[in-house]
C-alpha cells in the first residue's frame, strides 16, 4: 500500500536508492583493492635479488588567507610558474604539468627550475639530493605537508623516496617561503623544497574518490599506486594513499676507452619499496586539523661507481621509516592565528658490502634514528599595514649504531623565528631574527661482540648559539603593470651532521658550523597581450618572466680533507657564488579547446674557492657545478592528444676542485617527449549551490566575511543534502599517457663514475571515480 505521505514516500524511495548506490561503491572499492594488493603481496614474495655481472602558484600566507573555497571556472590563463609578487624566489611546478611533461621524480622536477642543482647517483633507485645555489644539500629543507624532514645523521634528504602519484605541487623557495606562519625551521634554511600532496575536496558533491594508478617502463619497472578519500562528515574526511615501486634497473651504457667504447650493463641497480600513507582532516569553528601516519620499506642495490674492466657493485641498502604528524591552524581571533606542529620520526637504515678488505668479507652497518619535535607560530595583525609572527621549535633527536668505535649522540635543538611584515600602497618588506640553540651529549657504549670495551673519545661539543637576520623587499615599480623590483639579505646557520662529527676516524668533534650569507636583486614582469587580464584573457598571450642576481658567500666550510693517515672533516675553506637566474613563461591559446605552454630556464653560476690564494686551485669552480645549465619545455593542449616535450641542458664541469681536463665532464643535453590523452567517462554536474564565499580577514585589510571553512555545520549539512537529492552522475576520467625519456640515447654523467640511463619509455594508466 502506498503511503499516503508522499514526502515520507519520496524520501523512503531516495533511502533504499542511496542504500542500493553505496552497496555498489563498497563493492567496487573493495574489489579494486583488492586487486592492488593481491599485485603487491606477490611481488613483494618475488623479491629481487641483485643482479651481479657473470641502476605561479600561489604562494600561502595562512596570516593573510585562510582556505578559500571557490566554484568550478574553466581558465585559460597561463599559470604563472613564479611567484611573481613575493619578495624571495618562489618557483612552482603543479601535478598536471608534471603529468603532461612526463616527470618522473621528484629530483626531476627540481631540474627544471632556475638555480637548483640536482644530485643523481644514477639507477631506478639511486639517491638524489637537491640544493640551491650551490650552497649544499645541507642548507636546503626538504618540507614534507608543511613540516620540515630532518635527517641528524647526513643532513641531506634522499627525494627519490617520494612519490608523485599523490602530489599536488612542487614548490622552491630561495632564501625562505613567503608564508608568515611558517615554522622555524623554515626561516632558518637557505632554500626550501616544499612537498604538497593532495587534500579533500570540501565542495564535490560526491563523498568519496578512488583513483588507481599503474605506470610500467623499461627494464622492469612497474609503479602501482591507489588514492582513496572519503568525506566521513562535513566537518571529518579520511584519505588513503599507498604506492610500490619495482625494477630490475639493468641498462646499458657506454664506456668511452680512448678510440674505442665498450658496451656494458649497469648491474645492482634494482628497487623494492612500497609506501602507505593515511591522513586525517577535520575542520570546525575556524579551526582546521590535519593528522599523517605514514610508512615506507625499501630494498635496494647501491649501483657503485664504474672504471675500465670493473663494473661491478655489491653494495646493499635497506630503508624503513614511519612517522605521525599533526598540524593544526585556529583563527583565535579576528586579528590572531595560531599554528602548531606536532611530529615523531623513526627510520632504520642498514648498509652491507661485499669486498676482500673487511673482516670476514662483509660490511654491515646498521643506524636507527628517532626524532621528536614540536612546533608553534603565533601571528598578530599590529594594523596600519603591520603583522608579526613568532615561531618556536623544539626537537630532540638520536642515533644509535652498530659501529664499535661510534659514540651514540643525542641532540636538544631549539629555534626561535621572530618575523615582521610591512604593506603599504606598492612596497611590502619581510624581516626575521632566527635565534638557534644546541646542546649534544654522547654516551660511551661496549658494541663490540667479544665483550670488550671499547676506547671511545665521547668528546661533547660545546652548546652551540647564533642569530641569524633576513630581510627581504619589493616594490611594485607601476600601478597598472605586474612589474616588481625585490631584494633579499638572509644569513644561515649549518650545524655539522652527526656523521661529520662522529663517523670512525674521519668525524670531528671541533667542528665549527657553516655560515652562509646570500644577497639577491631581482625583477618580476607579467603582462597580457590581446587580452583584458592575466584572470580573463579572452584570447590573448600571457608573458611572465623574472630575472635575478645573487651572491652567496660561504665561510667554515666543512670538507673531508686528507691527513696523514686518514681523511678527517674539517672547517677548511671559504666560498664565493656570483650567479644570475632568468626564467621565462609563456601561454599562447590556440582557439577555444588548445593552447600551446612554454617554459624556460637559466641558471649562470661562479662558483669558487677563496680558501687560499697560494693554491692551485684557488678561484677555481666548485665540483659539480656548471657554469652554464637551463631546460625548456612545451606543452601543447588539444582535445586528441596532448604533447610535451622537454629538454634539459647542463654545462661542462669538473669532478674534483682541481679544474683540469682529467676531471673534466662533458655538457650534455637530454630530450623527453610525452603524448597523453584524457578520456571523460562520465559527465558530472557541476555544483551551483551558493555559499562557497571567501572570508578574508583583518590580515589583509579587507572586510571580514565567513569563510566556507568556518561554515556553520548545520548549515553545510543542508546544503550537502540538497546537493543529494539533484542528480549527480558520477564523474570518471581515464588518462593515459606515454614517454619517451633521453629520446636521443645521451651518455652522460651526473657525478663522476656514474653513468645515467639511456633511451628508455614509461606509460602510465589513470583512472579517477
Amino acid at each position: 500500500m502506498i503511503s499516503s505521505n508522499p514526502v515520507g514516500w519520496v524520501r523512503d524511495e531516495e533511502n533504499r536508492n542511496n542504500r542500493m548506490k553505496k552497496k555498489k561503491r563498497i563493492t567496487h572499492v573493495a574489489l579494486i583493492g583488492a586487486m592492488w594488493m593481491s599485485g603487491f603481496s606477490t611481488l613483494q614474495a618475488q623479491h629481487l635479488e641483485p643482479v651481479r655481472a657473470g641502476k605561479q602558484a600561489p604562494v600561502s600566507d595562512s596570516l593573510r588567507t585562510r582556505t578559500q573555497h571557490l566554484d568550478d571556472v574553466e581558465v585559460r590563463a597561463k599559470k604563472p610558474r613564479s611567484a611573481l609578487s613575493s619578495v624571495t624566489p618562489v618557483q612552482t611546478i603543479t601535478s598536471s604539468e608534471l603529468q603532461l611533461l612526463g616527470i618522473t621524480s621528484v629530483g626531476d622536477a627540481a631540474k627544471r627550475m632556475a638555480g637548483v642543482q640536482v644530485r643523481d647517483y644514477g639507477g631506478i633507485g639511486g639517491l638524489q639530493t637537491v640544493s640551491v645555489r650551490s650552497l649544499g644539500a645541507c642548507h636546503t629543507a626538504v618540507s614534507y605537508d608543511g613540516i620540515v624532514v630532518s635527517n641528524m645523521q647526513a643532513g641531506q634528504i634522499d627525494v627519490s623516496r617520494y612519490s608523485l602519484s599523490n602530489i599536488r605541487q612542487l614548490s622552491v623557495a630561495i632564501g625562505q617561503g613567503s608564508d608568515l606562519m611558517q615554522s622555524a625551521r623554515h626561516y632558518a634554511s637557505a632554500g626550501i623544497l616544499s612537498i604538497e600532496n593532495r587534500g579533500i575536496d570540501w565542495t564535490s558533491p560526491q563523498p568519496w574518490q578512488l583513483k588507481v594508478n599503474a605506470k610500467t617502463g623499461s627494464w622492469g619497472l612497474f609503479t602501482p599506486s591507489l588514492q582513496y578519500s572519503q568525506r566521513l562528515s562535513s566537518q571529518t574526511a579520511l584519505t588513503f594513499d599507498a604506492n610500490m615501486v619495482r625494477a630490475d634497473g639493468v641498462y646499458p651504457f657506454t664506456i668511452q676507452n680512448g678510440r674505442y667504447k665498450e658496451h656494458h650493463k649497469r648491474y645492482n641497480s634494482d628497487i623494492l619499496s612500497g609506501q602507505g600513507e593515511v591522513n586525517l582532516f577535520h575542520r570546525w569553528d575556524k579551526n582546521e586539523l590535519s593528522a599523517k601516519v605514514s610508512y615506507y620499506n625499501s630494498k635496494r642495490g647501491l649501483p657503485g661507481v664504474v672504471i675500465l674492466y670493473n663494473s661491478d657493485a655489491e653494495e646493499r641498502m635497506w630503508d624503513e621509516s614511519c612517522f605521525a604528524q599533526m598540524v593544526w591552524k585556529s583563527q583565535l581571533a579576528p586579528r590572531l592565528a595560531l599554528n602548531a606542529r606536532l611530529k615523531y620520526a623513526h627510520t632504520w637504515s642498514k648498509y652491507e658490502d661485499y669486498n676482500v678488505k673487511y673482516q670476514g668479507g662483509k660490511l654491515t652497518d646498521i643506524a636507527r634514528q628517532n626524532e621528536y619535535y614540536a612546533s608553534a607560530t603565533i601571528g598578530y595583525d599590529l594594523g596600519w599595514g603591520w603583522t608579526t609572527a613568532l615561531a618556536e621549535d623544539f626537537s630532540i633527536g638520536d642515533l644509535r649504531t652498530n659501529v664499535v668505535s661510534q659514540p651514540n649522540p643525542t641532540r636538544y635543538s631549539s629555534q626561535t623565528a621572530w618575523s615582521l611584515r610591512w604593506k603599504w600602497q606598492r612596497w611590502q618588506v619581510d624581516g626575521n631574527l632566527v635565534g638557534t640553540y644546541i646542546s649534544e651529549k654522547a654516551s660511551k657504549e661496549d658494541k663490540g661482540s667479544s665483550g670488550s670495551s671499547s676506547s671511545v673519545n665521547a668528546r661533547i661539543p660545546a652548546d652551540r648559539k647564533r642569530i641569524s637576520p633576513s630581510v627581504a623587499m619589493n616594490y611594485r615599480l607601476l600601478a597598472d603593470e605586474t612589474l616588481y623590483l625585490r631584494a633579499m639579505m638572509k644569513s644561515t646557520y649549518r650545524v655539522p651532521t652527526f656523521t661529520d662529527m662522529y663517523y670512525l676516524h674521519i668525524g670531528n668533534t671541533n667542528l665549527k658550523p657553516e655560515n652562509a650569507t646570500e644577497w639577491n636583486l631581482g625583477v618580476t614582469w607579467a603582462h597580457q597581450f590581446g587580452g583584458k587580464s592575466l584572470r580573463n584573457p579572452a584570447r590573448g598571450i600571457s608573458l611572465q618572466a623574472t630575472f635575478d642576481t645573487y651572491y652567496n658567500k660561504v665561510t667554515d666550510k666543512i670538507v673531508a680533507f686528507p691527513t696523514t693517515y686518514v681523511w678527517k672533516m674539517v672547517n677548511f675553506g671559504r666560498v664565493e657564488i656570483k650567479g644570475v637566474d632568468a626564467t621565462l613563461s609563456l601561454g599562447v591559446p590556440m582557439g577555444q579547446k588548445m593552447a600551446l605552454d612554454v617554459d624556460a630556464s637559466y641558471t649562470y653560476q661562479y662558483a669558487v674557492d677563496k680558501t687560499d690564494s697560494k693554491k692551485s686551485y684557488y678561484r677555481h669552480q666548485l665540483p659539480y657545478t656548471p657554469r652554464h645549465s637551463g631546460n625548456v619545455s612545451a606543452v601543447w593542449s588539444n582535445p586528441w592528444v596532448s604533447v610535451g616535450w622537454q629538454m634539459q641542458a647542463v654545462g661542462e664541469r669538473w669532478s674534483m676542485i682541481q679544474c683540469t681536463d682529467e676531471y673534466r665532464m662533458k655538457a650534455y643535453q637530454e630530450h623527453t617527449f610525452t603524448l597523453s590523452r584524457e578520456f571523460s567517462l562520465g559527465k558530472r554536474k557541476k555544483n551551483t549551490e551558493s555559499g562557497n564565499g571567501s572570508r578574508e580577514n583583518a590580515f589583509n585589510g579587507k572586510a571580514s566575511e565567513e569563510s566556507a571553512l568556518y561554515r556553520n555545520a548545520s548549515e553545510e549539512s543542508t546544503l550537502n543534502r540538497n546537493a543529494s537529492r539533484r542528480d549527480f552522475p558520477r564523474g570518471s576520467v581515464l588518462k593515459l599517457s606515454f614517454s619517451l625519456l633521453n629520446a636521443f640515447n645521451k651518455q652522460y654523467e651526473v657525478i663522476k663514475y656514474y653513468p645515467m640511463p639511456g633511451r628508455s619509455w614509461q606509460a602510465t594508466a589513470s583512472l579517477t571515480l
